[in-house]
């Protein structure tokens, strides 16, 4: 008999009718002959809803306090979950974080999990019992609870996978799986069967929102098989593993666009060592993430250099740079948060040549200038005006994806 863990997201839960159905499928697989562990989300709006009341009391409330308030969302799907599985005439039984024994560190609204105690949950499973495990939170050596942070409940069954050593996770989303860019906005986008580790990571680093990066990260370490599928359709979904049968026929696996983005310039730079470690310490000591970096060539003994950053941290980092204008030394800094980022992903192009050239062949054909450009083995990225984003999107998805693309 295996183990399945099953991980349903808030949409999926959303109302009693969604309830009932996601117990449906919980109870389907476990009378196949499953054992099964399901972590649920917090229902639809519930988390926005939380933090809206917390708004109206105290604007300034701690974090401790604020994972106290947003963990009793989960808390409310998984025992309406147990509910209705119970009236089906199972066995079911609820648990939240700590209880399940997920233990974290104590970054607040962000904790990391250190380690999990598997006994409870093992211990009703062996009680023939369906184990409902309430995603999103743990608790810390202090014992508060904690909670992990966006993405948290894909992470929570990811790891409750690779402790409990299941044969399979499933992520149930409100789409049946992993497609080559968002079908909401992108006319042929298509499902894909599988997908590698590498390529998911990328994928959901870059703005796909099927699966949190953490999620990825954590069942490539501990090989995790993971499936991404609809909890609506009923339909075979997109499998994530290390290698699949693919790799070097596709050339890209899909296309992603990133509109949290924001460009910096420092101009006028003196072209001498050190100065690039003194920019990026700098914000690395603030936390800012630095994605694209573009340096110019030197000339007349200055140069200029441009990077992103999330757009959220953008007026942080200037003001920072700005502080410290004289130490550094540059004339101006330019920002522009009008930008996206558009990228395509496919562990097959570090052995095709050309793929880069495709890709700016078809935002040339569409008349879309671009303004930085990053590479590593499986992934491509441009820098482009927010406006053109959508476009750029459906321009490079029809010249890879289209009936002779992709070959």
């Amino acid at each position: 008999m295996s183990l399945i863990v099953q991980k349903f997201g808030g949409t999926s839960v959303a109302d009693a009718d969604r309830i009932r159905n996601v117990a449906r499928i919980i109870t389907e697989t476990y009378r196949k002959g499953h054992s099964v562990v399901a972590v649920l989300s917090a229902q639809g709006d519930t988390t926005d809803d939380l933090i809206e009341k917390a708004q109206e009391i105290n604007p300034s409330a701690s974090k401790r306090e604020m994972d106290m308030l947003l963990a009793t969302g989960e808390q409310i799907s998984i025992s309406l979950c147990a509910m209705a599985i119970e009236r089906m005439g199972y066995q079911a039984v609820s648990l939240t974080g700590w209880q399940a024994g997920m233990l974290t560190d104590s970054s607040y609204s962000s904790a990391r999990i250190k380690r999990i105690r598997t006994e409870r949950i093992q211990k009703e499973l062996d009680k023939k019992k369906i184990v409902l495990v309430a995603g999103f939170q743990g608790i810390n050596k202090y014992d508060d609870i904690t909670t992990l942070g966006r993405g948290g409940s894909d992470t929570s069954a990811v790891a409750l996978a690779a402790a409990l050593h299941a044969d399979l996770c499933q992520i149930y989303t409100d789409v049946d799986g992993v497609y080559t860019a968002d079908p909401r906005h992108v006319t042929g986008a298509r499902k894909l069967d599988e997908i590698t580790f590498d390529e998911m990571l990328e994928l959901a680093s870059l703005g796909a929102q099927v699966l949190h990066n953490r999620s990825v990260e954590m069942a490539k370490r501990y090989n995790v098989n993971m499936e991404v599928l609809s909890s609506f359709s009923g339909k075979p979904g997109t499998k994530v593993k290390e290698v699949v049968k693919t790799m070097e026929k596709i050339h890209v696996s899909g296309v992603a666009k990133d509109k949290n983005v924001a460009r910096l310039a420092l101009v006028g730079l003196a072209d001498q060592p050190g100065i690039a470690f003194k920019i990026f310490s700098l914000l690395a000591k603030k936390d800012i993430n630095v994605d694209i970096i573009l340096q110019s060539i030197g000339r007349d003994e200055s140069k200029d250099i441009s990077f992103t950053v999330a757009r959220d941290d953008a007026q942080t980092a200037k003001a920072i740079l700005e502080e410290l204008k004289e130490s550094i030394g540059f004339k101006s800094i330019q920002v522009d948060d009008h930008v996206a980022k558009v990228s395509i992903v496919g562990a097959g192009m570090a052995h095709n040549a050309g793929v880069a050239s495709k890709m700016f062949e078809a935002m040339y054909s569409a008349g879309i200038n671009i303004q930085m450009i990053s590479t590593s083995e499986i992934k491509v990225s441009v820098l482009v005006d927010e406006r053109d984003a959508d476009r750029a999107v459906q321009a490079i998805h029809d010249r890879f994806f289209s009936e002779f693309g992709n070959a």
